[in-house]
Formats: C-alpha cells, sequence, structure tokens
C-alpha cells in the first residue's frame, strides 16, 4: 500500500481519493477546511472513511512538502475561485512543483482547454498552446513551468486535460443554468451557440485518467486529454435530461453576449465568462484517442454522466 496525496476535494478530487481508496492504497485528501471527500453517488462500497483528511493551505510551499513526504504521487484536484485565477494559480502551482521535487512524488494535474486558445476543428495534445484569453495564459503557464521542471529532471510530471465536466459536483454553464431548470420544467437560457457541437468529460474518467497517468512512467512529460464520448450540442444535451428525469420537454433560449456582460457588472464568475465565449459560440471538441488507447479507458456514456448529474442535484 503506498501513499497518494490529493489535493481538493470538488468533484474530480473526491473520485480520485475514492478511487484509490477503494483499490486499497493509502489516501491523503488535503483541503484549506479539512472536509471530507463528496461521497460516491451510488453510497455503494463508499470509501471515504479510510481517507486521512489534513487541513492545510497547499500554496503554502512548505506546509504541501511535509504533507507530501513519503508520497508516491501527488494529484493536483483544487481549483480557486473562477475570478482569482491570476492571483491563486501562481503561488499552488509553485507549491505543487516544490512538494513534487522535494519528495519525489509524481505530479499529475488536472487541467482544463483553456490553454489552446480558440481552434478550428478537434483539440488533440498536439494542437499548439496559444491562449486567447487571461485563464488560459494561467493554464499554460501552469503547465509549461511543470514540464520545465520535468525535463530538468527535477520532478516527473504529466497533465490530464478534460472538457466541460458532467456527474456529482459537476460546474459549468450547463449545469449551473440550465440543468436545474430542465429539471423544474422551467425555460433555461445559455451563453452559447445552442446547437454548436461540445465536447462533456465525466468526472470518473478524468479520476481514472489521473491515477492512470500517475502509475505509468511513459506518460509522463506530457499532457493527455481524458478519454470523451462524441460531442452533444447544449439543446441536445438538454432534451436528454428532460427524457432521462421524466421532466417536462426541455425549452431553452440562447442568451446574448450583452446579457452576460450585463451580468458581470454585479456577479465576478459571470464576467470572467466573457473572455471564453469562443469556447460556448462554436464548435469545441476534443479528440481524446490518445488517452482512450494508451490507458485503456473507455469513456462513460454521456446518458450515465447524465444520470448522476441529475441524480447528485436531485439530492
Amino acid at each position: 500500500m503506498s501513499l497518494h496525496v490529493v489535493v481538493g476535494a470538488g468533484p474530480v478530487g473526491s473520485a480520485t481519493a475514492r478511487l484509490l481508496a477503494a483499490r486499497g492504497e493509502q489516501v491523503r485528501l488535503i483541503t484549506r477546511s479539512g472536509r471530507a471527500p463528496q461521497p460516491s453517488p451510488s453510497q455503494e462500497n463508499d470509501e471515504t472513511a479510510q481517507i486521512e483528511r489534513v487541513a492545510a493551505d497547499a500554496s503554502d510551499a512548505e506546509a504541501l512538502a511535509r504533507h507530501t513526504e513519503g508520497a508516491v504521487a501527488l494529484y493536483s484536484c483544487a481549483g480557486p475561485a473562477y475570478h482569482r485565477w491570476p492571483t491563486d494559480w501562481p503561488p499552488l502551482g509553485a507549491a505543487l512543483v516544490h512538494a513534487a521535487e522535494v519528495s519525489g512524488a509524481v505530479l499529475v494535474t488536472t487541467g482544463n482547454l483553456y490553454a489552446y486558445g480558440q481552434v478550428d476543428g478537434p483539440i488533440t495534445e498536439d494542437t499548439p498552446l496559444r491562449p486567447n484569453s487571461v485563464k488560459g495564459q494561467v493554464r499554460a503557464k501552469l503547465w509549461t513551468d511543470a514540464l520545465a521542471a520535468h525535463q530538468a529532471g527535477r520532478i516527473r510530471t504529466a497533465e490530464v486535460r478534460g472538457s466541460d465536466y458532467l456527474g456529482a459536483g459537476a460546474a459549468s454553464p450547463f449545469t449551473i443554468l440550465v440543468l436545474p431548470k430542465v429539471l423544474r420544467g422551467k425555460r433555461a437560457s445559455a451563453p452559447a451557440d445552442l446547437d454548436a457541437p461540445h465536447s462533456w468529460t465525466y468526472v470518473g474518467d478524468v479520476a481514472q485518467t489521473l491515477v492512470a497517468a500517475a502509475a505509468d512512467e511513459t506518460a509522463w512529460g506530457r499532457a493527455w486529454h481524458v478519454p470523451t464520448p462524441e460531442p452533444m450540442s447544449i439543446r441536445a444535451l438538454a432534451t436528454r435530461t428532460a427524457e432521462l428525469a421524466g421532466a417536462p420537454a426541455a425549452r431553452i433560449s440562447a442568451m446574448p453576449t450583452i446579457a452576460l456582460r450585463i451580468g458581470g457588472l454585479f456577479n465576478p464568475d459571470a464576467r470572467e465568462m466573457i473572455e471564453t465565449q469562443y469556447q460556448w459560440r462554436r464548435p469545441f471538441v476534443v479528440d481524446s484517442i490518445a488517452a482512450t488507447v494508451a490507458f485503456g479507458i473507455k469513456p462513460a456514456a454521456t446518458d450515465d454522466a447524465l444520470r448522476e448529474t441529475i441524480a447528485a442535484i436531485a439530492n
């Protein structure tokens, strides 16, 4: 039994901690509050009681290094507040690299697709990093800094990137703005092209990919896209949500960008969504064949991911 350290108890961190515990590994979960991981959606064979909880500020490099001592892997699953990425991510990223260097643990980071910027066609791991947003620049620098440390022989690392999440606890414009209203039979709106194809990644598949990448030394030194099913438009996803939940037929309309700008005057999260509108107003598709083949992970069906998302909101 080896020690695995997970930073962050959001949907991905919780799923990763539960997966490792279920495999009989020693798991230490670090959060500011020391809170427990989110419970298993099925509540069956839940291993959360075996997970050690530690209250600590993961951006404190020395504290994180102490808590990572003796670990074989360090999983970055934390997520600073959306509007605080430029200020909160750099010290956290530096602390993660420091902890990996001091402890010798493999650092595997939960990333996203922001660093690629606006791309025509499916996004692959070979797509150049050309961020066209502040948040994309933040994510690109986090990865290039970690990769530089890897190439210098200071750490071993990999990054696992997914698209917008489905699953228990997933937060995206769809799960926040659309899904709850569809379940209540109310009209929903989203700042998006409702019919553009969009990739949706299941949080459980993110956890599987993180753990697989940490265990495979041939996976280090590069980024991997989480195995993700065929894209589905927001309209189609809303329609399927209503069908699976037995709710009235979904009613959804497109929110104009000006409405998002007005909302941004009062809501920092709405304000931050403006610079990433390119992800929602045009096709946004991830190619994940490389990780599917390398790790043998078959992505969860979108229906199954939706059922879990619905159940979590309903409860």
